[in-house]
């Protein structure tokens, strides 16, 4: 009994020890981003212990059930099984160590099951990276699989019946009720949750604090469900939270064209937060955009609703705010019940189409646009092989701007012709920062200055042509991106740039609203006297009933909001905040995440 006790022991220290190490190979591997102390380092090594020991116990169920029946029962099919049980989640745990520490670079979060919902698709998924990269991974996958297992086997017993089996059952009838105890963490009304290691208003520290493990098998409940709701305040406090807040209304706004049906073309620009614009100061790295913010509409304070492309599209397109757990354009189910801006647009008498240099069907892209009212999609399969192969997402931009700019100029110029709406979502500058061109020795502001590059050749390209005194083209990023120490709670990630630019502007001016990616359907439709009662959450800005100005954000688990005087920071995982005390603004972004997911529950 004494050996099977002690086996049980060492297994436990030895899982701990594993999440112990694999914290301390998160940190170093993401220093250059985030610097920290050796006393940082053992304050998350102190505060995430917790969270460890709780894991660790899940782990020990199986290997203590099987140290029960050997006490009864002799043959090596327990021994194997033991063997197996122990190969596997030294599996489990080098991919999500692996997978944790590579990806945190590029999302900013521990790793959650949000991966999972890129394995449709994961040639595209592993467009980010280069070959080398995935290879160096896999073998330290490897590696991490052997030492995991050799560690976990050496010190197996020889399972030989016991001649005290009684005494050894009723210890292990007395274990399992107290791991139980031990997995929720305490008899307390509180279970075990990331939260609980969340001690510093550094997101780096709390999210190296959190185990990967515990992360990921945590989010398998919530991530890519339908059904999330937020419940924070009685009905009437929420409507009086956000009262005014949104307005569908367009009462007298200031107007901006010179004409109600003008072509229009929406460009999405991949990635490009405003640290790489004029807005961060940067006159290098984006200087056609720098230029045209002259020239057209320049909104200086829009921000971007969310963190990743697919949730921006449906901000974009819908006019519907993001969540910090949930893509809406991955559930087809939901998004055909939203408002479109295309499809407002189509009966209005335009032809909509949209164009994506990527695969169309990733992230579910191509049934959401459909749904959202294109007629025709363009994608990588109507290119050359040649050309798909030139970038790991796909076509580069370029190719796929001179391929809009010709359709473009095939359309007729009188009064009468047909109206277009165009929707593009540039891809080249996006992880691996591979472009074909060179201009600046940071790869990821060498990949911004391409795309500025490719801006500034199809504005020229269009200007030239007798259509353009009868176009609108809305220039504006998905998002932003972590770089040089800039991340989710620093307010320049996500406010970005977004210029309307061409003839059918009546002249060149500037929009100091605060605003959101998600106002444009309703700020455009405004300007085109189109009525946008559908869309609930989008708001135009340039009307006069415009009065609570206020632009929402969220990440994963988390949402910031900006007003005229403040800005705040929440995580959603600690309840508290990261950034300001603002109480009021608290509640109100509490309100929006409560007021919007009950109204799609209701579609």
């Amino acid at each position: 009994m004494k050996q099977r006790i002690l086996f049980l022991l060492r297994t436990y220290g030895v899982t701990i020890v594993v999440f112990l190490l694999a914290k301390v190979a998160f940190m170093l591997a993401n220093r250059a981003a985030h610097p920290f102390t050796g006393s940082d380092m053992a304050d998350v090594l102190r505060h995430g212990l917790s969270l460890d020991l709780s894991a660790g116990l899940y782990f020990l169920v199986v290997p203590l059930l099987i140290m029960a029946l050997s006490a009864w029962w002799q043959g090596r099919g327990l021994r194997r099984a033991l063997r197996v049980y122990f190969f596997l989640i030294s599996l489990a745990f080098a991919l999500a160590f692996v997978a944790d520490t590579s990806l945190y670079p590029y999302w900013g979060f521990k790793l959650d099951a949000t991966c999972l919902q890129y394995l449709s698709s994961p040639e595209t998924a592993a467009a980010s990276v280069s070959v080398g990269y995935l290879l160096l991974r896999l073998v330290a996958l490897a590696a991490l699989v052997a030492v995991l297992f050799a560690l976990y086997v050496w010190h197996m017993p020889h399972l030989q019946p016991l001649r005290h089996k009684w005494p050894y059952a009723l210890l292990t009838l007395v274990a399992l009720p107290l791991m139980f105890v031990g997995m929720r963490g305490g008899t307390d009304e509180s279970t075990t949750n990331i939260g609980q290691v969340y001690y510093s208003q550094t997101p780096f520290l709390n999210h190296s604090a959190v185990n990967p493990v515990f992360s990921f098998l945590a989010s398998l409940s919530t991530t890519g469900r339908t059904d999330v709701r937020y419940s924070f305040f009685d009905d009437d406090e929420c409507v009086q939270l956000l009262d005014s807040v949104f307005d569908t209304r367009s009462v007298s706004p200031l107007s901006l064209l010179r004409t109600r049906r003008p072509h229009i073309v929406v460009v999405m620009l991949e990635s490009c937060g405003g640290q790489f614009t004029m807005i961060g100061g940067r006159q290098d790295i984006t200087p056609n955009l720098n230029r045209l913010a002259s020239e057209g509409v320049y909104f200086t304070q829009c921000y971007a609703n969310s963190f990743r492309t697919d949730r921006a599209t449906v901000s974009i397109w819908s006019g519907y705010p993001s969540f910090p757990t949930m893509s809406l354009q991955k559930v087809p189910s939901k998004n055909a019940h939203l408002p479109a801006l295309a499809r407002s647009l189509k009966e209005a008498g335009y032809t909509t189409s949209y164009y994506y240099g990527g695969d169309i069907n990733f992230t579910k892209k191509r049934s959401y646009l459909i749904n959202a009212g294109f007629q025709q999609l363009s994608s990588q399969d109507d290119y050359p092989r040649a050309q798909r192969t030139m970038s790991k997402w796909g076509v580069c931009d370029e190719i796929v701007f001179s391929r809009i700019a010709s359709d473009i100029l095939t359309w007729g110029t009188g009064p009468d012709e047909p109206r277009h709406l165009i929707g593009y979502n540039t891809l080249s500058s996006h992880e691996p920062w591979e472009v074909p061109h060179k201009a600046l020795p940071d790869p990821v502001e060498n990949a911004f200055h391409y795309l500025d590059h490719c801006v500034g050749q199809f504005i020229d390209q269009l200007s030239q042509s007798p259509l353009w005194d009868d176009m609108l083209v809305i220039l504006l990023p998905d998002h932003g991106v972590n770089h040089a120490g800039i991340d989710e709670i620093h307010q320049l990630k996500m406010h970005i740039p977004m210029l309307w630019l061409g003839g059918a502007i009546k002249e060149p001016c500037t929009v100091d609203a605060l605003c959101n990616q998600s106002d444009l359907a309703a700020t455009l439709l405004g300007q085109l006297g189109l009525p946008h009662d559908d869309f609930p959450f989008s708001r135009d800005v340039l009307g006069q009933q415009y009065n609570r100005q206020l632009a929402f954000h969220n990440f994963n688990n988390g949402f910031s909001v900006v007003s005229p005087t403040d800005y705040l920071v929440f995580d959603l995982t600690s309840d508290r905040p990261l950034v300001g005390d603002d109480e009021t603004l608290v509640k109100v972004g509490k309100a929006v995440l409560q007021e919007t997911t009950r109204d799609l529950a209701n579609r």
